[in-house]
């Protein structure tokens, strides 16, 4: 069932002259029917509330994904730097500090850095195992281990 969110006045209806006539329910004596709104400020109150709660519920829903979305940004950083850095360990282990392969993988790790910090303005120390915020990375850091 359809409720309506207007309605047609009952049984008794004044007359324009001000008397007590009774007269058809809910038509007038120049057979308009009578008609009240109700309930429209009701609408556009909910209307309101819904909207607003809409907004917050978007507000808040799309926070996370935000702050999730740095921090995956932050653990790609970190990996890259850290199989670049394993790389170059792995390069002095097996062909010594001075080898073609260790250059390669210094200048490997050297832009991983540079990518981090380009992009975030911290980069990640493997060996120190913390994130640093200024541009202070030796590129022979390895070459004293």
């Amino acid at each position: 069932m359809r409720l309506d969110h207007r309605y047609i006045l009952p049984a008794t209806v004044f007359s324009h002259t001000g008397t007590n006539a009774p007269l058809q329910p809910g038509i007038l004596e120049d057979g308009e029917n009578m008609t009240i709104p109700l309930g429209e400020k009701k609408f556009w109150k909910r209307a309101a509330l819904a909207s607003a709660a809409m907004v917050g519920l978007l507000a808040f829903a799309a926070t996370p994904r935000a702050s999730a979305h740095d921090y995956d940004d932050y653990d790609r950083c970190q990996r890259r730097i850290y199989k670049a850095d394993h790389k170059l360990h792995e390069a002095i282990e097996h062909h010594g500090p001075y080898s073609r392969q260790a250059d390669h993988a210094r200048h490997e790790l050297r832009e991983a850095r540079e990518r981090c910090w380009r992009e975030r303005h911290r980069w990640w120390d493997e060996d120190g195992r913390r994130w640093h915020s200024d541009r202070d990375w030796d590129d022979r850091d390895h070459d004293r281990h």
